[in-house]
């Protein structure tokens, strides 16, 4: 347990770091006020959903934290996402320095809690799902999770992280950083339609989910 604690403490105190790092580094100074709004929105209920994992599901918590894929598609996915912030957070940081049209401040506010009702529906599909991990796999003893959220989508957590990553350039007030962060739905979409290949042939019953379930991702759309 001691040594899972100190991992999560790790990798959230170094994902403070590089993402503080990516918007104050760019802007040229620590006065960003909607840099300061995301991180505290992003980082603090992430913390507490950590402590709570923590206390409640260890297990959970601990597939959270595993990052490495071992599907080349999925890897890619990993890699085109990380790009995607890296830009996406630079050109918000550079959109504040040169002082390009900006986006009132009622637009941060009004899309920061956006992105906090996305992280309430995030943590009712971590409730729901508790074999959800950051890479694709199928855990020992993994059933298909039918209901609630998932009797609505297919993917419901990647459908809220489609809330939480696109608001993020509108609580940096940056117009200029969206059109980077709009990439998503497609990046989101390979990742998606690998995962089924994988799933449809190591989880049993996710076929008749599929037939069941209509829509991966947003409901009467796709």
């Amino acid at each position: 347990m001691k040594k899972l604690f100190l991992q999560a403490i790790l990798k959230f105190s170094l994902g403070v770091v590089m993402v503080g790092g990516l918007i104050f580094l760019p802007a040229g100074t620590l006065h960003f006020p909607a840099g300061w709004l995301l991180m505290g929105i992003l980082f603090v209920p992430m913390f507490g959903a950590g402590l709570v994992m923590m206390a409640k599901n260890p297990a959970l918590l601990r597939s959270r934290l595993k990052a490495k894929e071992t599907r080349g598609e999925q890897g890619m996915v990993v890699k085109l996402s990380g790009l995607m912030f890296l830009l996406g957070f630079v050109l918000a940081g550079l959109d504040f320095r040169f002082g390009w049209p900006p986006l009132p401040w009622t637009v941060s506010l009004a899309s920061a809690a956006l992105f906090l009702v996305a992280y309430l529906l995030y943590a009712e599909v971590l409730r729901e799902n508790t074999w959800l991990s950051r890479t694709i796999e199928v855990q020992e003893g993994q059933t298909v999770v039918d209901t609630g959220l998932y009797g609505i989508v297919r993917h419901p957590m990647y459908s809220v992280t489609l809330l939480l990553f696109l608001s993020m350039p509108l609580v940096l007030g940056s117009l200029i950083a969206l059109p980077v962060f709009l990439t998503y739905p497609l990046i989101i979409a390979r990742r998606i339609r690998d995962e089924e290949l994988f799933l449809e042939a190591e989880l049993k019953g996710y076929a008749d989910y599929k037939k069941k379930v209509k829509y991966r991702l947003i409901p009467l759309i796709w």
